[in-house]
């Protein structure tokens, strides 16, 4: 995504460490990004993301979505 900073709850993927990410933070020059089922965060550089595709995408909402059910975040 060069040039611009995704915002927090973004699904994006990281071109280096070749995986979908959820933004959850972001930390100097550096976005903090988590998988979108939950799991161990880790840094990227901005310029190192791009957006989902449409397959992606879907992928990464049934993931955030099962993670609420199994949690007790959905009613």
């Amino acid at each position: 995504m060069k040039g611009s900073v995704p915002g927090t709850g973004s699904l994006v993927y990281d071109t280096v460490q070749l995986r979908l990410g959820q933004v959850v933070d972001h930390l100097g020059a550096f976005v903090q990004l988590r998988p979108p089922g939950g799991g161990r965060e880790w840094e990227a550089d901005p310029d190192s993301l791009r957006p989902l595709t449409p397959c992606e995408a879907l992928s990464a909402r049934v993931a955030v979505a099962n993670h609420a059910s199994e949690n007790g975040l959905l009613r």
